[in-house]
């Protein structure tokens, strides 16, 4: 699994400071769980909110869709090919999400994705992804993307 987890964060088309993700702890064909620690300077934190920075939504939604959709069909995608078919020109494209944010959270916070899949065909990946602190449920919801590379 480290192995392949380093694949794949090696395989992400972001960088500093659009990367949103630290570690992937579990993949196999049906999950995902990784994790990404919110930095005390994260470039979003100025002006939002005055005297007490909380993580935008916006922010809480890519760091679900890094981790519980792209990791995700980058895996999945690893799993069936071979390591000299395999692109590494990634394309992810974000297709439809429905996010229900519970809770909010700040600097310091690492924050753990959980994302099952629905289903996975034509490189269409669809999951339940869900996003907590410690066990304080932030975020929950369904994304769907399609992984072309």
């Amino acid at each position: 699994m480290i192995d392949e987890a380093s694949k794949i964060l090696e395989l992400l088309p972001y960088e500093e400071p659009f990367l949103f993700v630290d570690e992937i702890s579990e993949l196999d064909e049906n999950h995902i769980k990784g994790s990404y620690s919110i930095k005390e300077n994260e470039y979003y934190f100025r002006g939002h909110f005055k005297g007490k920075p909380v993580v935008p939504g916006v922010i809480i939604t890519e760091i679900m869709a890094q981790i519980g959709l792209v990791s995700f069909g980058i895996g999945l995608l690893l799993k069936k090919s071979s390591d000299k078919e395999f692109n590494k020109e990634i394309l992810p494209v974000f297709s439809n999400f429905h996010v229900e944010f519970v809770n909010s959270v700040g600097p310091g916070a690492k924050i753990e994705v959980e994302s099952k899949k629905a289903f996975f065909r034509l490189g269409k990946l669809s999951c339940k992804v869900i996003c907590t602190h410690g066990d304080i449920v932030i975020a929950r919801g369904e994304m769907g993307g399609v992984i072309t590379q």
